[in-house]
């Protein structure tokens, strides 16, 4: 039967984009001048990540790896705000860590409720009404939304249990965990029967642990041999490891000292992506099947080797349940010491973190591709260029007056920029033209017009009036004036 148990997965996420702003003016009988009332565009939805005690795996994800937040809606006249998008909450399991394709560790969700924002929702842009200004009273453009970020990230689950149940395939770790909790893994006598992890609770006076049966391991897991590497990652948050070794198996070259020593070199090798050394996790040795008579006496007989080593040892037998209670209480006490020993939580501090006072909040960098090109890089002209209307000149020359403002055309200037060099910011790349000086008003032109682009080369709205007369009332003779 297929395992329905999945622990990696890959998404690919798009958060919701922004809504447009409006550009309107105000039309009522008996007012005049009504101004402009364009509302702005609503934000678009992020795309959350949310623990659920509720869910255990990642299988949703397996089968559904495209998630989409809800888009912004557009502004509208009479000072009216679009809707902000609906946000998306995805269901993870308690353990999930989020990873960049390259491995970079993002987020590690540990704690019902824990929320990570996967994918930043775009901004509304603004309507006419909030660009409206002393030197631009009635602007005749609005912002653009943004778009919403778009991700592919992948998740891990790494199960978080206070102990792990290491071993060869058939050592009887789901036998242990099954008679010292409620779990009901899948046993049989062959190896690999543990396909997937299972999780199990213990209580031992007054502590309860959790208990991880960790998929058989041989030597190689850590380079991909076997199943031991998909599954070391629910190793990573145990309080202590626990080597449950056969001490009644027949398998020619094999005792339980060299069981434990090949399964240390896997764990040397393997290196936790959540950071720290699992050489540091205290170890405990469980010599199992004692039940058997040879195994009994093999117990006896490799008992002191492991002693020697500093390791604490236990005989039991998930058959008869001899040594359970107090292997039960070793580990409870292991595991009370190992949280006694952690820094104890510390609660979320909000840290704020200005800009440094000579920080321009841009680059200006020689273009490599474009001799005599200058490249531009910041978030904020970089936003400033995806929200821009280039189809009104209006709106053109508010981007120019904003980053003049912000000191780009200074710096432009200084890097020795020409007039008509190549710019890119963004996807955009423009010819660059020093403009008046940001601040000073500007000569008032019709709307949706900026005096200082007049050679666009686009057909303005009063060319467009003449050609729809002429196209009504037929083409003017030769030598006739177009305007009788």
């Amino acid at each position: 039967m297929t395992s329905r148990f999945v622990d990696r997965a890959v998404i690919h996420l798009a958060a919701g984009n922004g809504g447009n702003g409006c550009a309107s003016v105000h039309r009522e009988k008996f007012k005049p001048l009504g101004g402009p009332d364009g509302g702005n565009g609503g934000n678009g939805g992020d795309v959350l990540l949310v623990v659920d005690p509720g869910v255990h795996t990642l299988l949703d994800f397996h089968f559904r790896p495209h998630a989409r937040g809800g888009n912004g809606k557009p502004g509208q006249g009479s000072n009216r705000n679009g809707a902000a998008g609906e946000s998306l909450e995805l269901k993870v399991p308690e353990g999930t860590v989020v990873l960049t394709p390259d491995g970079e560790v993002l987020a590690d969700l540990v704690g019902a409720g824990t929320t990570f924002v996967a994918a930043k929702g775009g901004r509304g842009g603004l309507g006419n009404a909030a660009l409206a200004s002393r030197a631009r009273k009635a602007p005749g453009f609005a912002l653009l939304g943004e778009e919403g970020e778009k991700r592919d990230l992948v998740l891990e689950l790494r199960s978080v249990a206070d102990v792990g149940l290491l071993g060869f395939p058939s050592a009887g770790k789901s036998s242990l965990i099954s008679v010292l909790s409620a779990a009901k893994p899948k046993i049989a006598d062959y190896p690999f029967t543990t396909l997937v992890p299972n999780l199990g609770v213990v209580t031992a006076g007054d502590t309860v642990f959790t208990m991880a049966d960790v998929p058989g391991l041989i030597p190689g897991a850590s380079e991909g041999k076997g199943l031991g590497l998909d599954f070391l990652r629910h190793i990573e948050r145990c309080a202590v490891l626990v080597h449950v070794v056969d001490c009644a198996t027949f398998e020619p070259g094999r005792d339980p000292v060299s069981d434990v020593d090949a399964l240390e070199s896997e764990l040397a090798r393997y290196t936790p992506a959540l950071g720290g050394d699992l050489a540091d996790r205290p170890r405990v040795v469980v010599l199992n099947k004692v039940d058997v008579p040879d195994a009994a006496e093999l117990a006896e007989l490799v008992r002191p080797e492991f002693e020697a080593r500093g390791l604490r040892v236990f005989e039991i037998s998930t058959v008869s349940r001899h040594g359970l209670r107090e292997l039960g209480f070793a580990l409870g006490e292991i595991v009370e010491q190992y949280r006694a020993a952690q820094p104890p939580p510390t609660p979320t501090q909000i840290v704020l973190a200005p800009p440094a006072v000579d920080d321009a909040g841009f680059s200006v960098e020689p273009d490599p591709d474009e001799p005599g090109g200058y490249i531009v890089r910041g978030p904020r002209p970089e936003r400033w260029v995806r929200q821009t209307d280039f189809g009104n000149d209006e709106a053109v020359g508010y981007l120019g007056d904003r980053l003049n403002r912000l000191g780009v055309e200074e710096e432009l200037a200084r890097m020795g920029a020409e007039p008509g060099s190549p710019v890119t910011i963004g996807d955009h790349t423009f010819e660059w033209e020093p403009s008046t000086p940001a601040g000073v008003a500007v000569r008032m032109t019709g709307r949706g017009t900026d005096a200082r682009l007049e050679d666009h080369g686009r057909v303005s709205a009063a060319q467009r009036k003449e050609a729809r007369r002429i196209r009504r009332e037929g083409v003017p003779e030769e030598g006739e004036d177009a305007g009788e």
